[in-house]
């Protein structure tokens, strides 16, 4: 595995969520700088060191409502 993905979301609690594609992995932050910082830990716990991956891609995901017109 030369990569792995995770879902960065905004946390109802605040802060920050993030959650591996295809591995049990989850942590959390309360600011950006911190859930990068928590993400590479996990990482490096998760994995042994010939096993982790070279690059961790995060997404982030905005979660957004948007109301419809009234039907006529």
């Amino acid at each position: 595995m030369t990569e792995i993905f995770f879902e960065v979301r905004e946390s109802p609690e605040g802060g920050y969520e993030a959650n591996a594609l295809g591995a049990s992995i989850y942590t959390g932050g309360d600011d950006l700088d911190e859930i990068r910082s928590n993400i590479l830990e996990a990482v490096q716990c998760h994995f042994d060191e010939g096993e982790r991956p070279k690059w961790v891609r995060m997404m982030f995901v905005r979660e957004e409502v948007v109301p419809l017109a009234a039907s006529a």
